[in-house]
């Protein structure tokens, strides 16, 4: 639990420099969860988060789901940590990985902003 925790910490660093048109959800030791200032469907539109499951670490990013363009140049070494279209899952501090994605993660903010989805 101490490496997960870890992980979650770091991850979430990757989350936190973006506030304007960002709402914080979720904001726990364990689920950081940030949602759009615009609707979808009548509901919040989610961005990103960062969650301690019970073998690994999830972050999701919801801006690679929406331009999978994003994902162009992955590295093989974080390709290997995705599942799904938007969730990446980590068992153990990769800080190279971490950087790769907080890129990644800066650049769906500001396709976000782009689409309209971030006001």
């Amino acid at each position: 639990m101490e490496e997960a925790q870890k992980i979650f910490t770091k991850l979430k660093k990757n989350l936190t420099p973006f506030k304007k048109g960002i709402i914080v959800q979720n904001n726990t030791d364990d689920n950081y969860y940030l949602n759009t200032n615009t609707e979808y469907n009548k509901k919040p539109m989610f961005f990103a988060a960062v969650s301690i499951k019970k073998n690994y670490v999830s972050y999701y990013l919801m801006p690679v789901y929406t331009n999978p363009g994003l994902l162009k140049g992955i590295s093989p070494e974080l390709k290997k940590h995705m599942q799904g279209k938007s969730c990446f899952n980590f068992k153990k501090v990769d800080e190279k990985l971490f950087k790769e994605l907080g890129e990644i993660t800066k650049k769906g903010y500001e396709s976000f902003k782009k689409e309209g989805y971030i006001k």
